[in-house]
This record gives C-alpha cells, sequence and structure tokens, in this order.
C-alpha cells in the first residue's frame, strides 16, 4: 500500500526557496497550508513528472509577509494522479508587491465533541528519517538555525505531521484503503518537536472529514481547519 500523502513530496522542485535568485529569505520560510486531491491511487512504483507553478501571491504587508500560493499537477504515462497545492508563508518578504487579498477562508471545525480520535507518539529521531524525503531545511535538524528562525529547538518537518494524519484518516475511516480518501486539506498552525505524541481529532459529516491535531502536553493546536473528503 501507499500512503496517498507520499504525493505531497513526488516530483517536488525541493527547497526552491533557498535559490538566492528568487530574494526569499528562506530562514523565515514556513509551509503554512497543504492539500492534496487524488485523481487516481498511487503505484508503490512508478515514473511520474510535475510542473510547479506560483498561482497566487498575498502581500500582507512590510514586515508582515507574503503568501505565496503554488499548484503541482503530478502525473505519470496514464495521465493526472494528484494535484497538490500548497500555501507557503515568506515572513521576511511583506511588501514584495503581490496582490493583497482576501485570503480564502479556512474549513470551519464542527462544534462539540470528536467523533473519534487518533494518537500516535513521534520518534525522537523523526526529523532525521523525514529529512531523506527530500527535505533539507536545517531548521529541522541544526539547534542554531532553529533558534534562528524562532523555535526552541529543531522541529518536525509539517508534511510529516501531515503524513500523520493522513494516516489517522486512513485508519479511522477508510479501513487503510488508500483508494477511498479522494482529497485531504489542513493549515500548519504550530510546530511539533520531535518525540512528542500527536493527537488527532475527527467529526464526520457525510463524506466529510473534519479534523484538527494536538500536541495534549504543550496544550498548543499544530494542524486546524483540516478537512478530507472519503468515498
Amino acid at each position: 500500500m501507499v500512503v496517498p500523502s507520499m504525493a505531497a513530496v513526488l516530483a517536488s522542485p525541493g527547497f526552491w526557496a533557498r535559490d538566492p535568485d528568487v530574494g526569499i529569505d528562506w530562514r523565515r520560510f514556513l509551509h503554512a497550508e497543504q492539500e492534496i486531491i487524488f485523481h487516481r491511487p498511487l503505484f508503490p512504483e512508478a515514473v511520474v513528472y510535475a510542473k510547479t507553478r506560483v498561482d497566487r501571491i498575498i502581500d500582507k504587508g512590510a514586515g508582515k509577509g507574503a503568501l505565496i500560493y503554488l499548484e503541482r499537477v503530478i502525473q505519470d504515462q496514464e495521465g493526472d494522479l494528484a494535484t497538490v497545492r500548497v500555501v507557503n508563508f515568506a515572513r521576511g518578504n511583506g511588501g514584495c508587491g503581490g496582490d493583497f487579498g482576501p485570503q480564502p477562508p479556512p474549513h470551519a471545525i464542527p462544534d462539540g465533541r470528536p467523533e473519534r480520535t487518533f494518537e500516535t507518539h513521534t520518534d525522537p529521531r523523526s526529523a532525521l528519517f523525514y529529512r531523506l524525503s527530500g527535505d533539507p531545511n536545517p531548521i529541522h535538524v541544526d539547534p542554531d538555525m532553529a533558534a534562528a528562525a524562532g523555535f526552541d529547538r529543531p522541529i518536525l518537518h509539517g508534511l510529516c505531521s501531515f503524513g500523520i494524519a493522513t494516516r489517522a484518516i486512513l485508519a479511522s475511516y477508510c479501513d487503510y484503503d488508500p483508494s477511498r480518501l479522494r482529497s485531504i486539506k489542513l493549515r500548519f498552525s504550530k510546530p511539533v518537536y520531535p518525540g512528542e505524541t500527536m493527537r488527532v481529532d475527527m467529526w464526520r459529516i457525510g463524506d466529510v472529514i473534519s479534523f484538527r491535531a494536538t500536541v495534549a502536553d504543550r496544550g498548543v493546536v499544530t494542524l486546524d481547519h483540516g478537512r478530507a473528503e472519503i468515498g
């Protein structure tokens, strides 16, 4: 079985923000939102390709950063496999001259107790393992770089947390059948530190699963406004 969230890293442009030609302060560059729409199940082995384009830039103003919207369509020889949409927060690049919004509203999480809850403990070495997926950002492994970015210590990759949320939905509502997951999106709220326990709370209305993830020990929401559609 291929966990569908693997599409997040397939045919990725890599850590492009570190290229000096783009003019981004990469040390203050964060992953803000992630969405994947699945057109067909992923195969354990395949040749895939994609083009990434900048869809939109929202300029929040000087000193407030900018939101960069990216879209990538992953394909194989038979056609589209998945559409990946990413929002990055360039905290050091406000006043760049993009449009001024409005930003699309986030998915609303239902009130009340969650229908289901999924917990998983992250390995203290999680960021080292996930780095092998192709994300070399040093804030995930270098304490000095993490401190320069404003974190107490190296943080877990947002896409690793995204994968954990995907697994929670597959386990809780799809019987681990990846073909049943049609789409998933979320907003990254606070970082997870390797070694912490993540709790994913889920609410189902029809074919839509709303979800939110927390680290209970610190009392913080790490993934918010989550929405998945299942079949």
